[in-house]
């Protein structure tokens, strides 16, 4: 008996992996002290300077500081995942 089977990757998109590379930089990322006594993190728009969008909420600055730099190594990671890495030259 003969199994057929195929694989596909889906590659994100162009405007995917520049959004993934607008939020890895730290400097368009800011914090804000909302009413109710959390801090909420924000990041710019990355085609309006002056729009910031709400991403998560936390007790305390340090709290937020670090979900930050955490979804900045996220997608970091998934930067490199969808890297092509090249292994060998040819001369």
């Amino acid at each position: 008996m003969t199994v057929y089977y195929t694989s596909t990757t889906t590659l994100p998109s162009k405007d995917q992996q520049e959004t993934w590379a607008h939020l890895v930089q730290k400097k368009n990322w800011r914090i804000v002290r909302l009413p109710s006594g959390y801090y909420q993190t924000e990041f710019r728009n990355k085609y309006d300077e002056n729009r910031f969008h709400g991403m998560t909420r936390r007790t305390t600055i340090e709290e937020a500081e670090e979900a930050i730099d955490n979804t900045i190594e996220h997608y970091s990671e998934k930067i490199a995942y969808y890297t092509p890495e090249v292994v060998k030259t040819f001369e």
